[in-house]
């Protein structure tokens, strides 16, 4: 049974941020725990003294919460959904199921935790040292045994997503951090009647005002921390964000806002980062055992979420927030039994004496040496305690002292990575050990302790100037004369050198990765003496933490060992993002500009339901939603034996003009455009550098000197700019003009779309000698001034007809009334995907991704092969010289096949298998009214390219389903409907 009476919690006034009134029930490893409404997965846990949560990724050791900020790895466990999970960060749910993960048998009993063992037989870059001899040892044994060993966490794979969504939102001054600086900066800003946007990653204001101890009386602090919030609270023109993580800066103060499921996209005119500071750990053999913390982490287990973290403390200090952290822990009734000070001189006095009163030894000039862990309890159980010989030595006679707690309190590294992304500069005092920021843009400030500020009155001073600053740079007046507050503990924050090699290695320099210090150095001895070779090299600070612990000290180690200073070896660059976002974050719904084609509110008449198209509504089908597949199919069929017509004003038209035009486009697609005649309509397919489709339309030839050029929807933007950039280089006598949103279209299409159109044209010969297929004709359609091309998209006999954009609704009401007779209907962007499936014709973006090339969608026959040059004519030669990987193929499946269509339907990026080898995917798929199976495009391998073949898809729910190949178009493959 759960515990109901958790002996680890504090009462009132810990706790700021659970309701102890509300309990949770949850599971983790299988067996029921309680907590608390506010409590995190990792609070509740340390709440039931569950401590081990997590096993390393490299030597599967036992690890417990670090941070209690999801600064670490340490607390990644497995959600039945959600692998990876910061569990000092997710908010507890009730009936919660929690595992660890990385582990072989059980958390407790990790079958794999041997490897430890071996840590001496697999030295930093062994993986560059070991694995390829034999020849073809990799591939037959290595390979797929790593592959296996790899990765964390099981993904669900019948998961169904959360809806993530994307939201604009635009700033005089955006304020990240709602700390001390944070707040005062956002009051300072908003009094000045600017609109101030204010973020943090905490669920509530104050930052580290809610559980720091800033001096003995930490009354001045409660009453700053009240003041600021009432005031921050109460102001109009403050926008508060919490649970927000600031993740990127981009140019000119975009920066990226990750909060639930949603991604803020904010654009600031000025930007001050308070973003505070992250603890650094001491280095010591053991310091990653359950029950070693930071001293923040322990305040933050106290005050935000009322554990007590421990019986029996020990503290080591490099710093005066070593003996604030103690005396911490006396108030909570946690038993300090050893402050541990790794300075030689003597610890604030004031300070050391009240711990001295309350029964705590304080041990000057030492440090931890090595931690022990109870094997039972999976935590610290004593300390080994030795004096300080010099840097990085100690002497022989050690102390050992029981505890089931170690705080480290021996410095902070600025949080620099926001200042750093927007090009600033990270530099090192090694003298002070003080950090410093400069070199970042001139509308984006920082204060507080990023800025290397400590001193509760110095950081709000700081705060308040950086927004002034901001304020005069709005108002273009000249910026204040203004004067650096004075900090006299900037000075005293970092111990120089906290890290002690122990001869049995184990003290952690990175605990994502399990580096230890000796990692360092040897990455160093085998030649890789940069500080960013160090890091690809041994892979220190590319875990999920990004170097936030890591950082400082591969610095210190790599100084060391190459003879230089901190300041000289610097630390790794910091990119975007900041903390860890999902997929989905970036996939998330977009919200556009509407845009609307001048026939949209026909549709709407026409009870069509809407749906976007890149940027643009188009009907999807008409009728009511709950009807939508029996509807669909009826367009389709309506086409196929009557005349249909849909809106194509979404495509993308671009106009070519000038003496140059046919050789630019001769240029610039893989077809040939400089012999086109002059009323005829040629297919143009693009190709960039590498010899990827990226784009297809097509060339229609108005004169000699001018051709009209349709785009994809999606893509007609970048196929424009591409045009303007080559033409740049190029320099030919060209005008290129984007007239999309000059002209709209309508598609007839059917077997009766020249009646209809016969009806409206009479200046126009649309007999099929005349007018030909691919031919393009200027006249009127109903009186209005129209280019017609005749095309067949749908795979039937068919006539685009653009139009002046004024003219959308004219053309479309005329074209209704003439095809009244012959049962014309509308059919929407779901039917005309179907036509076009039917007939074999690929969507570019959908059936072709970023490496697809024309051998591989089959369309070498749109390759110009007497041309000299094309964009991608090079590799394209290339290419072609090469075996071919895949090629995308039809196929088809029965509705016979055992099951009803619905259940046997693969979906766009469905997997084509060989056994339980992924050899393909699938692009398009869709049931065919016109021939009742369903069919598709899918990528194969060559040896599943012939028709016939067959191939296996796995569907929704791990349904495999059998397809057949077979050769395209699936619909009227002599062409015979569309060239009548």
């Amino acid at each position: 049974m759960a515990n109901t009476k958790l002996k680890q919690r504090l009462a009132a006034p810990y706790g700021l941020l659970i309701d102890s009134n509300t309990p949770l029930s949850f599971s983790f490893e299988g067996q029921p725990f309680n907590g608390v409404q506010g409590d995190t997965i990792a609070s509740a846990l340390l709440a039931n003294d569950q401590w081990l949560i997590s096993r390393s990724f490299k030597y599967h050791r036992a690890r417990g919460p670090l941070t209690m900020a999801g600064q670490d790895a340490n607390t990644l466990v497995q959600l039945p959904s959600a692998p990876n999970t910061l569990a000092d960060k997710c908010a507890l749910e009730p009936n919660m199921s929690v595992t660890g993960q990385n582990y072989k048998g059980s958390l407790a009993r990790d079958l794999q935790a041997y490897i430890g063992l071996l840590s001496r037989f697999l030295p930093v870059g062994f993986y560059y040292k070991a694995f390829f001899r034999p020849r073809g040892i990799w591939e037959a044994f290595w390979g797929p045994f790593i592959r296996k060993q790899s990765g964390l966490g099981n993904i669900d794979q019948f998961l169904i997503p959360a809806y993530h969504d994307k939201q604009y939102k635009f700033a005089d001054v955006l304020v990240v951090g709602a700390g001390p600086a944070g707040l005062t900066a956002a009051l300072a800003a908003a009094k000045q009647g600017l609109e101030v946007i204010l973020v943090d990653e905490n669920p509530v204001l104050g930052g580290c005002l809610n559980y720091a101890r800033f001096n003995l009386d930490n009354s001045s602090a409660k009453d700053l921390l009240k003041s600021l919030l009432s005031k921050v609270t109460a102001a109009d023109n403050i926008e508060v964000m919490l649970s927000t993580t600031a993740n990127s800066w981009h140019a000119d103060n975009w920066l990226a806002l990750i909060s639930g499921n949603r991604l803020y996209k904010v654009r600031a005119k000025e930007l001050i980062v308070c973003a505070g500071s992250l603890e650094q750990q001491a280095i010591f053999r053991g310091n990653d055992i359950p029950g070693v913390v930071m001293s923040s982490a322990a305040l933050r287990m106290m005050h935000l979420y009322g554990v007590k973290p421990g019986q029996n403390a020990v503290v080591v200090s490099g710093n005066d927030d070593g003996y604030m952290t103690a005396l911490e822990l006396l108030d909570a009734g946690v038993k300090v039994v050893a402050l541990v000070d790794m300075r030689d001189q003597d610890g604030p006095s004031e300070l050391a004496n009240l711990l001295k009163q309350k029964g705590c030894v304080i041990h000057q000039n030492s440090t931890v040496y090595e931690a022990f862990i109870d094997k039972r309890k999976h935590r610290v159980s004593r300390v080994e305690v030795r004096s300080i010989k010099s840097r990085g030595q100690v002497n022989g006679d050690p102390v050992s002292i029981n505890c089931d707690l170690v705080c480290m309190a021996v410095g902070y590294m600025p949080t620099y990575q926001l200042v750093c992304q927007a090009g600033g500069q990270l530099s090192y005092d090694d003298n002070s050990c003080k950090f410093s920021l400069s070199n970042y843009p001139n509308n984006f400030e920082i204060a507080g302790s990023v800025n290397g500020y400590w001193d509760l009155n110095a950081v709000v001073a700081d705060a308040r100037n950086k927004a002034q600053k901001c304020v005069a740079r709005l108002r273009g007046s000249l910026s204040p004369e203004l004067v650096a507050p004075s900090d006299s503990i900037a000075d005293r924050i970092n111990f120089s050198w906290p890290m002690f090699e122990h001869p049995k290695g184990k003290e952690f320099v990175d605990y994502d990765e399990d580096l230890q210090i000796k990692d360092i150095v040897n990455a160093t001895s085998d030649g890789y003496e940069h500080i960013q070779l160090v890091k690809r090299y041994s892979t220190c600070g590319m875990g999920p933490s990004q170097g936030r612990h890591s950082a400082l000290a591969a610095a210190r180690l790599v100084a060391d060992a190459t003879n230089r200073t901190v300041a000289e070896t610097g630390v790794t660059t910091a990119r975007p993002p900041f903390a860890s976002e999902t997929l989905a974050h970036n996939a998330g719904r977009h919200f556009y500009p509407a845009r609307r084609t001048s026939m949209h509110y026909r549709h709407i008449e026409q009870d069509a339901q809407m749906m976007l198209a890149g940027a643009w509504y188009r009907p999807a089908y008409y009728g009511p939603a709950s009807n939508s597949k029996s509807l669909i199919d009826a367009e389709v069929t309506n086409v196929r034996n009557n005349v249909g017509i849909v809106d194509v004003s979404t495509l993308g038209g671009l106009e070519v003009r000038g003496p140059d035009a046919a050789v630019f486009l001769e240029r610039f697609y893989t077809f040939a455009f400089a012999k086109q005649p002059i009323g005829r309509a040629r297919y143009a397919l693009l190709t960039n550098e590498a010899g990827v489709v990226i784009d297809d339309g097509v060339a229609c030839r108005l004169h000699q000197q001018h051709f009209y050029v349709t785009a994809t929807t999606g893509g007609v933007d970048q196929v424009f700019q591409s045009m303007l950039k080559w033409n740049a280089q190029w320099a030919m006598d060209v005008d290129i003009t984007n007239a999309t949103t000059a002209w709209c279209a309508v598609n007839i299409a059917g077997p009766n779309a020249r009646k209809v159109l016969a009806k409206l044209c009479a200046d126009i010969d649309l007999s099929a000698d005349a007018f030909p297929y691919m031919g393009v004709r200027q006249g009127r359609v109903a009186d209005i001034p129209a280019r017609l091309i005749r095309v067949g998209f749908v795979g039937e006999l068919g006539f685009e007809i653009h139009v002046p954009h004024q003219y959308g609704e004219a053309l479309w009401d005329a074209l209704l009334a003439a095809g009244e007779e012959h049962t014309i209907r509308p059919f929407g962007v779901e039917a005309q995907r179907i036509l076009r499936l039917e007939k074999g014709h690929i969507i570019i973006g959908q059936d072709t991704d970023a490496m697809s090339n024309p051998m591989e969608v089959q369309m070498s026959w749109a390759i110009a092969r007497k041309k000299p040059f094309f964009v991608g004519a090079r590799t394209i030669r290339e290419l072609e010289k090469m075996p071919q990987q895949r090629v995308l193929v039809g196929f088809s499946i029965s509705a016979s096949d055992g099951a009803m269509p619905d259940r046997i339907m693969p979906k766009e990026s469905h997997l084509v298998l060989e056994g339980e080898q992924m050899t393909g995917r699938v692009t398009s798929c869709n049931y065919s009214p016109t021939l009742k199976k369903i069919i598709g495009l899918a990528y194969v391998p060559l040896n599943k390219a012939q028709p016939n073949s067959v191939i296996e898809i796995k569907c929704d729910q791990g349904i495999r389903v059998s397809a057949t190949v077979v050769r395209l178009p699936f619909y009227d493959p002599d062409n015979q409907q569309q060239e009548q």
